[in-house]
């Protein structure tokens, strides 16, 4: 059985870098059709907090049913290690669909198929980072532990923070009606997708915590997934505002891309 267990951990490892780069390449030139890139012909749709809600349990309820099986599942620094993980993912589930519902007026579903694909990566990921942090992680008596966990953490709240403020900045521009506007304030007047900035920002301090190979495979999978709809928000924008829409903005990386 442990052997198993390993043979599955290092293949979803594996694939999760394997599906990188042909995620970031066809995402250049086909985006996801939910939200400002939604249209026709991709199947049945669910309202979009549902499937938020949906497409992303898995990193919670997988996430606690794993768990107590690792052989560090009494491991205070373990379950330190877990907790903002699991706390973005609670806000990510739980709250942010909330947050739709009550302040979005939009009419438009969000394809099935994308949902269950989602769902699928999300089971994938939630199985590797709660494999690792409470069993194959070995280094939770090392003297750098909370070195690396408070380094790690720093960055990645200060991503939270500005992936939350971002959402309630363009969820309150929704639930004022009237269409898309253009997003001003704070971190919108460098990025056109400050959102995504920081969930790239948050899961680079993931990566520091967790200081393994399944942390930094979730970082790099989460550029190739958000930087190419980032950039095509971006365009979007500078599309339907045109001379409306501040040309020195970034796509994603303030000042750089």
């Amino acid at each position: 059985m442990a052997l198993l267990d390993q043979n599955l951990f290092h293949y979803s490892l594996l694939s999760f870098y394997l599906i990188g780069p042909p995620t970031f390449i066809s995402l250049k030139f086909l985006q996801a059709p939910y939200g400002k890139h939604h249209r026709p012909g991709w199947g049945p749709t669910i309202s979009p907090p549902w499937a938020w809600f949906l497409m992303e349990s898995p990193t919670l309820w997988l996430t606690l049913l794993l768990f107590p099986f690792g052989q560090h599942s009494t491991n205070p620094k373990a379950l330190i290690l877990m907790s903002p993980y699991l706390l973005h993912y609670f806000h990510r589930t739980c709250i942010y669909p909330l947050r739709i519902y009550r302040n979005s007026k939009t009419t438009s579903g969000f394809p099935v198929s994308v949902a269950f694909m989602a769902f699928g990566i999300n089971m994938m990921n939630a199985y590797m980072q709660a494999r690792w942090v409470s069993h194959y992680k070995s280094d939770y008596d090392g003297g750098l532990f909370w070195w690396k966990f408070f380094g790690g953490l720093v960055v990645f709240v200060w991503g939270m923070r500005i992936n939350m403020w971002a959402d309630r900045v363009l969820l309150g521009l929704k639930k004022e009606g009237g269409g898309y506007k253009v997003p001003r304030g704070g971190w919108f007047e460098l990025v056109s997708c400050p959102n995504y900035f920081g969930e790239i920002v948050e899961w680079l301090g993931w990566a520091l915590m967790t200081w393994s190979w399944s942390g930094l495979g979730f970082l790099l999978f989460t550029c190739a997934n958000l930087v190419p709809r980032a950039h095509a928000n971006h365009r979007w924008y500078l599309e339907k505002f045109k001379d409306d829409y501040p040309r020195s903005r970034k796509a994603v990386i303030p000042f750089l891309y």
